[in-house]
Formats: structure tokens, C-alpha cells, sequence
């Protein structure tokens, strides 16, 4: 995109150039500007350089013609430019073997920095400059075949608008902005500085390089500046880089500079982009300097990163250590002779000699004010400026290149044949040149190759400077890595292991972010508002880590989860009851208790079994009781421990069957109670019904069933091992899967029926008239069972992971201890205290009062 200044410009050459097609004959309205240098020769050749930095403000009274501008302020670089361009064109001129026998000239004009003095030289370029004018000068042919310059891109596109239209080559030394290669626009345009397009990118890739995520941007209001500028900010974002302010400043507004300035000051940024002219460069470092603003790392472009004027010792605190990018040096033989030999006695009527002697001497030549004499004995050999710096000859190569590059076309138009088209007749037209030009590729005696491809531009080849002090206190552009659009991607940028500087010479390279770098174990977390390098460092949330800087966070694999760092996965605790954690010590010591008192009880029933007490109760299935006891708290030790496919099937089908065969012995005894009161009744033989051999079936048949029930269930679909992930994120809980609920619930089921059956029956045999009548105890002993089980169904369901089997366990424990002390403790309590009780005399005894 261009300026207004520029549109307005293409936008009013265009219009005088249809106005002058429409108007009558031609009419010379004034006289051509007067060239500042100028050497007729076969074929002319003109250069526009902005040996003057601005022109003074004059007052426009409308009333009469205007004065003549007048141009203030030095510029000793572009005077060295104007110098190379005369110096490669006296050098091709004593050539044998290039332009045989035609003679070069050249026409070089001041535009004073300003578009409309540009658009001026161009139309003086065109038409000529003679003293004497006729109304046939008009029509005459194009004063010159080609134009070399300008330095600025905005001036350039000035003149690359006006001489277009009559296809006139322009080829600029130093003129980046992009928007030049627009081969539509500007047809005739060619440069031997590479396009800002590469140059804005590389900046890009050079900051990202070196970490800088958080920078600020200062550019200069034209079209170098702005374009070049719009295209590092597409450029920097693409690289995830981040810019805090972009502010452009300008020459004529001091106030705007002053407010950038405040910008700068008061920003976060430790990294300033400054894609900025070397006028403006200037201005802005001076006011760094007057504010004492340090600490800044530069990042330049070529306008100003090798301006030797900027380099003095004064600036150092302020651009020491800047980097940024160069076109490559050169050394051009016989230049600084050549520019040394300047005098303002070879030309006394030039004024912009005198100009450049009195600026550079501090002298007058012309009796001036304020200025002493000049003596006669000033050298330019003892002069350090701009002019005289041939140290480091990156544009005036330029310079010497697009001589070069117009000779070389001239050369190859002259040399062919007149049936290619072309001619061997020093007049030549602009167009023909123009032609040539497209397809020029020639090599310099330095080794540089010289071409231009279809927007008129050369291979972007850049070399990396870092402003360093020298041994002898001068600050020294060193080369620190090359940049070479023409190489792969990935291949283009390259730097060079030396040593850098950094800010205001520094040895440690400054960090310029708006957040720190979020450590493993966290991610990036945007802050509202603010741009994509503004963000706050949350740690990653559970199961996910980072285990890198600056990194997303990844969920883990199933298997695995978060450390407390979040910085790695880890396999997941896996957590079943075991006998090393004191939940498994108490339930195992809790269920030995319960077999030693149980073999205790059997031991003392033992030798306690011809007692009546013992006889009483059916001792056969006391026994046969108290052995399944002992299996029902046994049993719980198979729920402890690691989960395995045979403890899975194990401990379901045990406990099935051993609280079977328990409740069986326990209903055998209830219905014998029932039994043998029916059978002291008159007339009743019911006892020989239910005898030790049936009770013995009864409470094996009830057990059949039970088994067949489990032999069915692990036939069917067993109880397994099982890895349960789902009810904690963050472990992994080792369980028995039921495998068929059906089969779990029925063996369940059957106890509870069971159960229920044998409290019923001892609850109608609780108040039977005999004194070894133990229904009672055993209608308590099944309450305690029944309650149990009743509240582990959904104790079991609701508890998680290991607690499910220690409820489970639990469950078995109460209920097993439940029927131990309901059943036996009252027994075992009169066989070990009260011994006279249990003597068939008391008991008879007893029932007889009862009786009565």
C-alpha cells in the first residue's frame, strides 16, 4: 500500500501526462532545474541523489513565481553516492573491453529529499537542461536512457511513477520498500538493494532467533518505513512474536517524535524494531540521548544499521550492541582517491560543492556569516565523515552495481545484430534499454553476480551486524551471521558462532517477554485482553502433565497419571486391602480372634460333651456348627491381599458355602427344638422323623444347593481380577468383578432365605417350656445375622475401592461373631461358672416348677 503523499503523486503524474496529450502544441512554460553534476557524453545517464536533507520552508504568497528551493543540511553520504556514480562512469568510460568507443554521460540532480523535487529532477531528466529554449524542445528525445536512484523509497516512487509512463529504467541503490516490485505500477523499476519483503522477514527470523517474544517497533512515515514495518508485523506473528506498541515518526513533527520517545521510555519491551531511515534514526537518538534512555537492544534495518555518522563513542550507550541487517561490503579500487580529489576549485560556479566545502571545513567560501574564511589548505584526506568513510562500501557498491548493470545492457544492445531486433547505433531508445536490462547477468571484478529477476529485483542477500568498540575505542560493524533468500527454507538464515554484544555493550543477551516461560508441570494460560505473549502459568490439572518448557499440557495414558509436579506421568498407585496397611492387620487379627475363640468353645464342648447342657443341645450339630464358625471366619482372610483369578473365585464361593452350611447347622438345631417339644406331646412320634440321620441330610442338602448354585456361577462366568480405573482418576483399584451378578446375587439371596426361615422358626420356638430350649438364643443370634446383612447390601454398593471389601469382611465378621456368642457364650458361661446348673437334676428340677 502507499502513502497519501505517494498516491497523490502517481495519481497527478498521470494527469499531466493526459493533459499534455490533449493540450495543443507544446509550450515551454520555464527552465528546467539546473543538474548539480553534469558531463555530456554519447549516451547520457541520470542519477538523483538527496545531497541535501530538507528544503527550508518558504511562504507561498501566490502572487508572482515561485523562488527557487533552497536546501539546507548536509547529507556527506549521499555526496559520496553522486561521487560513485561519476567514479564507475569514468571508470567504464576508460574500459576497452565494455562500451568500445561510446562515451558515457551523466546528469545528476538534488531533489533535497522531498517527492516533489524528485518529480521535478525526473521531468529535468527527460527534457534536458539547456540554456536556450524552443518550442520544439518538448518534442525532442528522452535526455537520458536511464536513471540511478533514488535512496528513499518515497522519492523513488516519485519518479519510478513519472518516467514509467515513457519507459525509462530507474535503478535505485537503496530504495527497500516492497511495494516497488509491483511490476504493474512500476514497469521500468529495477534495484540492486534487495526488496524489504526479505528484509522484513529475516528481522522476523532474527528476533524469534534469539527469544524475543515482547518487542516495541518505531518506523519512519513513509513508504519504507510503513511497508516495511507491515510486513515485519505480519512476519513476527506468524513467528509467534509479539509487539507492545508500533509507533512511526517523522522529521517535521518533533512533538509526535517526542511522544514516541515517551512510548519507548514507559514500554515493557527490552527490544526495539526500528525500521526507520537514517535521518530519522537520528532524531530519535537524540532524544534517547538528551533522555538518557539505556538499555535498549536495537534491532535495525539497513537504512541505518552501518550509518558510520550514528557510530561515534557518544551513542554506543544508547545502539551499542545493535544488530540488524546489511547489504554485503565491498571494496571498490580507486574510489577513495577518487573522492578525495574533490575541490570546489574544478568547478567554482557549483554551489553544491561550495555547499558541501563550507558544511564539511566549517569555513566560508563566499564571505558567509557566522563562518570564518576558508584558508585554501582544507583536505579532504583529513576529514572523518561520511563522505570520506570508504571503509565499509555496502551502497555505494550499490551505486556500482546499477552503473554496472546499465552499462552491461547498453553493452549487449550495441553488441547484437540489427536483425535481433536491436541496434549498433549509439541512439538508442529508453525502452531498448529497458529491455536489455530485464535480461542482464554479468559478474563484477569483486566476484558479485549481477541480475535482476521479473519484479526487477536482485537475490536478497544480507550479511548480520553487531556494533561492537574496536581495540581503539571505535565502534566496528562486525559480521555475525549472513542471511540468502536464494538457499532452502530453513537454510536462508545462518549465524556465526562468535561473540556478540549486547545493549549498551553488554556481554549477556537481554530477555524481552511479557510473561516469563511457564516451567514443566504448567501451560500458557492467555490474560484477557492482552496479546498471545501475555499469560499467566496454570499449573496442568490432574492426569496431565508438561514436561517441557513453555509446553501444552497431554493427558496421560490410562494407565499412568500426573506426579505432584505434573511433570511426568507415573504409573497409577494401585490400591487393594492388603495385610501390610493396619485395615488388613485389624481384620485379620480380628478374624483369628474369632477362629481361636470358636476352636476354644469346640475344645470345651468337647470335654464338656457328656454334660447335660452339651447333650441338650444336639451336640452333634453344635459341633458341626462350630466348625463351620471356624470356616465362616477363616473365609474373610481370602477377601486380604492382592486380587487373583483363583482368590476371586475363592472367596465368594467359600463364603457362599461355609454361611450356608453355618445357617443350615443353625436351622437344624431350630427345628429340633421344634421337634422335640411336639414330641413330649401324648401320642407323638414326630422325633422319629427327625433324627440324627435326617438332620445330618437336612444340613447337606441345604449346602447341595449352595454349591450347585457356585458350581454354576464359575461354570457360567466366574469371579475375576479386575483393574477397575474409573471410580478414581488417579489410582487403580485391584478388585474380584463378580462376573455374573446373577450368581452373586443368588448365592446371596439364598443365604438371606436361609436366614429368614431360621428366624422364623426360632422365633415361634423362643418361649417352648424346656430347660435346654436354646430358640431364644438363636432368634438373637439371627436378628444380629439378618441386621447385619440387611445393612452391608448398600454399604457394599456405596463403598469405594478397598473399603467395599472390608465392609464385605466386616459383614462376615459381625454376622460370624453374632451367632458365636449368641449361641455358645450363655453355654459356655454356665459349663465354666455355674457348674451346678449343669446336672440333670437341676435342669429336671427347673422344668418341674415350671411345670407347676
Amino acid at each position: 500500500m502507499y502513502s497519501g503523499m505517494a498516491l497523490q503523486t502517481i495519481l497527478l503524474v498521470q494527469t499531466v501526462v493526459w493533459a499534455a496529450a490533449q493540450a495543443p502544441p507544446c509550450r515551454i512554460l520555464g527552465r528546467a532545474a539546473k543538474p548539480s553534476f553534469y558531463q555530456h557524453g554519447d549516451i547520457n545517464i541520470g542519477g538523483v541523489f538527496s545531497l541535501h536533507g530538507q528544503t527550508r520552508e518558504t511562504s507561498m504568497q501566490f502572487t508572482g513565481t515561485p523562488q527557487p528551493v533552497d536546501c539546507v543540511r548536509v547529507n556527506f553520504r549521499e555526496y559520496r553516492l553522486a561521487q560513485t556514480m561519476i567514479f564507475t562512469i569514468e571508470e567504464i568510460n576508460n574500459r576497452t573491453d565494455l562500451l568500445p568507443g561510446v562515451s558515457l554521460g551523466y546528469k545528476i540532480y538534488d531533489p533535497c529529499a522531498s517527492s516533489p523535487m524528485s518529480i521535478r529532477s525526473a521531468m529535468a531528466l527527460m527534457n534536458g537542461y539547456e540554456k536556450t529554449l524552443t518550442s520544439t524542445s518538448c518534442s525532442t528525445p528522452a535526455a537520458v536512457q536511464a536513471i540511478i536512484g533514488e535512496s528513499g523509497s518515497t522519492t523513488t516512487i516519485a519518479i519510478a511513477a513519472t518516467v514509467g509512463l515513457f519507459h525509462i529504467p530507474v535503478i535505485s541503490h537503496f530504495a527497500t520498500c516492497a511495494c516497488l516490485s509491483n511490476r504493474k505500477e512500476f514497469p521500468t523499476f529495477f534495484r540492486t538493494i534487495p526488496s524489504d519483503y526479505y528484509q522484513s522477514r529475516a528481522l522476523a527470523q532474527l528476533v524469534k532467533h534469539f527469544g524475543w517474544t515482547w518487542i516495541g517497533a518505531v518506523r519512519s512515515d513513509n513508504e519504507y518505513g510503513n511497508n516495511g514495518m507491515a510486513t515485519f508485523i505480519k512476519a513476527a506473528q506468524e513467528e509467534g512474536i509479539c509487539i507492545e506498541y508500533s509507533k512511526k515518526i517523522h522529521l517535521a513533527e518533533t512533538e509526535k517524535l517526542l511522544k514516541v520517545v515517551d512510548v519507548v521510555k514507559r514500554g515493557t519491551a527490552k527490544v526495539i524494531v526500528a525500521f526507520v531511515s537514517q535521518l530519522d534514526m537520528n532524531s530519535l537518538l537524540e532524544q534517547l540521548i538528551l533522555q538518557n534512555i539505556t538499555g535498549l537492544q536495537m534491532v535495525g534495518s539497513e537504512a541505518w544499521i552501518t550509518a558510520r555518522n550514528l557510530a561515534t563513542p557518544t551513542s554506543f550507550k544508547i545502539l551499542g550492541g545493535s544488530i540488524g541487517f546489511a547489504v554485503s561490503k565491498a571494496k571498490i579500487n580507486g574510489l577513495k582517491e577518487f573522492v578525495l580529489k574533490l575541490h570546489p576549485s574544478q568547478n567554482p560556479d557549483n554551489n553544491d560543492i561550495v555547499d558541501f566545502w563550507e558544511t564539511a571545513f566549517q569555513c566560508s567560501l563566499t564571505n558567509g556569516v557566522n563562518l570564518p574564511p576558508c584558508t585554501g589548505s582544507e583536505s579532504l584526506s583529513k576529514l572523518e565523515n561520511q563522505y570520506t568513510d570508504v571503509s565499509e562500501l555496502r551502497i555505494s557498491n550499490n551505486v556500482y552495481k546499477a552503473v554496472y548493470a546499465f552499462a552491461h545492457s547498453l553493452h549487449d544492445l550495441l553488441a547484437c545484430a540489427p536483425h535481433q531486433g536491436c541496434t549498433n547505433s549509439v541512439k538508442t531508445e529508453p525502452w531498448q534499454v529497458l529491455e536489455a536490462l530485464k535480461k542482464v547477468n554479468f559478474t563484477l571484478g569483486t566476484g558479485e553476480q549481477v541480475s535482476f529477476d521479473n519484479n526487477g529485483d536482485p537475490v536478497a542477500r544480507y550479511e548480520v551486524v553487531n556494533w561492537q568498540l574496536g581495540p581503539d575505542g571505535a565502534v566496528k560493524f562486525r559480521a555475525v551471521g549472513n542471511y540468502d533468500a536464494s538457499l532452502p527454507p530453513g537454510q536462508q538464515f545462518v549465524m556465526s558462532p562468535v561473540t556478540m554484544v549486547w545493549a549498551g555493550g553488554q556481554k549477556q543477551k537481554p530477555r524481552s517477554v511479557c510473561s516469563e516461560s511457564c516451567p514443566p508441570g504448567t501451560r500458557k494460560a492467555v490474560q484477557r485482553g492482552r496479546p498471545v505473549c501475555c499469560y499467566d502459568c496454570v499449573p496442568c490439572a490432574e492426569g496431565e502433565i508438561s514436561n517441557t518448557t513453555d509446553s501444552d499440557c497431554i493427558q496421560c495414558q490410562e494407565a499412568y497419571w500426573s506426579n505432584f509436579k505434573r511433570d511426568q506421568c507415573v504409573l497409577k498407585a494401585v490400591e487393594f486391602l492388603s495385610f501390610h496397611e493396619i485395615m488388613g492387620i485389624v481384620l485379620v487379627m480380628f478374624s483369628l480372634l474369632g477362629a481361636c475363640v470358636t476352636v476354644l468353645v469346640a475344645v470345651l464342648f468337647f470335654i464338656k460333651k457328656d454334660t447335660p447342657i452339651v447333650k441338650a443341645n444336639n451336640s452333634e450339630l453344635s459341633f458341626l456348627l462350630l466348625f463351620s464358625l471356624k470356616l465362616c471366619f477363616l473365609c474373610s482372610l481370602t477377601f486380604i491381599g492382592r486380587p487373583s483369578e483363583w482368590s476371586c473365585m475363592l472367596r465368594h464361593t467359600a463364603f457362599g458355602i461355609t454361611f450356608v452350611l453355618c445357617i443350615s447347622c443353625v436351622l437344624g438345631k431350630t427345628i429340633v427344638v421344634l421337634m422335640a417339644f411336639r414330641a413330649t406331646l401324648p401320642g407323638s412320634n414326630v422325633m422319629k422323623w427327625f433324627g440324627p440321620p435326617q438332620q445330618r441330610l437336612s444340613v447337606l442338602a441345604f449346602a447341595f444347593i449352595q454349591v450347585l448354585i457356585c458350581v454354576l456361577w464359575l461354570t457360567i462366568s466366574p469371579p475375576f481380577p479386575n483393574k477397575n480405573m474409573k471410580h478414581y482418576k488417579e489410582k487403580i483399584i485391584l478388585e474380584c468383578d463378580v462376573g455374573s451378578a446373577v450368581g452373586f446375587w443368588a448365592v446371596l439371596g439364598y443365604i438371606g432365605l436361609l436366614s429368614l426361615l431360621c428366624f422364623a422358626l426360632a422365633f415361634l420356638a423362643r418361649k417352648l417350656p424346656d430347660n435346654f430350649n436354646e430358640a431364644k438364643f438363636i432368634t438373637f443370634s439371627m436378628l444380629i445375622f439378618c441386621a447385619v446383612w440387611i445393612t452391608f447390601l448398600p454399604a457394599y454398593v456405596s463403598s469405594p475401592g478397598k473399603f467395599t471389601v472390608a465392609v464385605e469382611i466386616f459383614a462376615i465378621l459381625a454376622s460370624s461373631f453374632g451367632l458365636l456368642f449368641c449361641i455358645f457364650v450363655p453355654k459356655c458361661y454356665i459349663i465354666l461358672f455355674k457348674p451346678q446348673q449343669n446336672t440333670r437334676k437341676y435342669r429336671k428340677s427347673k422344668t418341674n416348677a415350671k411345670t407347676l
